[in-house]
């Protein structure tokens, strides 16, 4: 047999009881569930709670892998803020959360893991929770002039701009959202079963048609589809009435309006001057009786 190496992970037994001697007051509630434990913590001891797990012996959670928000309206603090740590010395994970509202800023944690600038400026993009203390506390993942955060549960689906390019002004321009239509409504059927759908005329139909399948034609049985004409049977016309044609023209105009018609300046260069020799002058040689030249 070919052994697997596995990553070893340690247990999480004892790292509740070790979490709660290093945060003390700080820790406000503490939930394990399917494997992973969550400390809800004060949020003015945000950075004190991170540097107690990641320095205190037995804890050792090193890394910052994620900072994450969540939006909950009807709360008065709406927001919350989730703190994901990974320990590489013992393999495990432990969340943190915090609670705040609209206006009231997050302590920053960009003194211990350099990479939460990026992490806590995605929060602040799209959730508008401000971090106190970090230096560069700017959009990162929306355009420049953007209006709102598209996280939050109130925000529109479509927006409150949308931009495009201006051939007339050579630059991309902000305009108020305009939808040509309404949004559409989905009918989440699975294709098997389809929806029902019912087009104008159908109520002319019988309930029985209106949402049958048409039944399968049987093997070789003749199409009803466009049928052929069959080849013995031919179509006349008992008089010239029935081919739609109407009454038959009269011959001799119509050749003498299908005749060329020539404009009056064709006329006029054609037609000679008065005075004119238009006799045609041939070519005086040695037998016409008269001397040359």
């Amino acid at each position: 047999m070919v052994a697997l190496h596995v990553p070893r992970t340690a247990s999480d037994e004892g790292v509740i009881d070790a979490a709660r001697a290093a945060i003390g007051d700080a820790l406000l509630d503490v939930k394990e569930a399917v494997g992973e434990i969550t400390l809800t913590v004060r949020r003015e001891s945000i950075a004190d709670v991170l540097k107690a797990l990641r320095d205190t012996p037995g804890l050792e959670y090193q890394q910052l892998m994620e900072i994450a928000g969540v939006d909950y309206p009807d709360r008065s603090e709406r927001f919350e803020v989730v703190y994901h740590l990974l320990s590489l010395t013992r393999n495990r994970r432990i969340r943190i959360k915090i609670s705040t509202d609209e206006v009231t800023p997050v302590p920053t944690v960009t003194t211990l893991w350099p990479n939460a600038g990026w992490l806590e400026r995605e929060v602040f993009d799209m959730y508008g929770v401000g971090f106190a203390g970090n230096p560069d506390l700017r959009r990162i993942l929306t355009d420049y002039g953007f209006e709102g955060y598209p996280q939050r549960k109130d925000f529109p689906l479509t927006g409150h701009v949308e931009l495009r390019y201006s051939e007339a002004e050579k630059r991309v321009i902000y305009e108020p959202v305009q939808l040509p239509q309404d949004f559409r409504t989905f009918d989440f059927l699975t294709p098997w079963e389809g929806p029902e759908y019912r087009l104008p005329g159908d109520e002319k139909a019988t309930a029985e048609e209106a949402g049958a399948p048409s039944p399968a034609p049987a093997p070789n049985a003749p199409s009803t589809v466009n049928p052929k004409t069959p080849a013995e049977e031919k179509k006349t016309t008992d008089a010239p009435s029935d081919t739609g044609a109407g009454k038959p023209g009269d011959v001799q105009a119509t050749k003498e309006a299908r005749k060329p018609r020539r404009t009056k300046a064709a006329k006029e260069v054609s037609k000679p001057e008065a005075g004119a020799d238009t006799k045609p002058k041939g070519r005086r040689g040695r037998g016409s009786g008269g001397a040359t030249s």
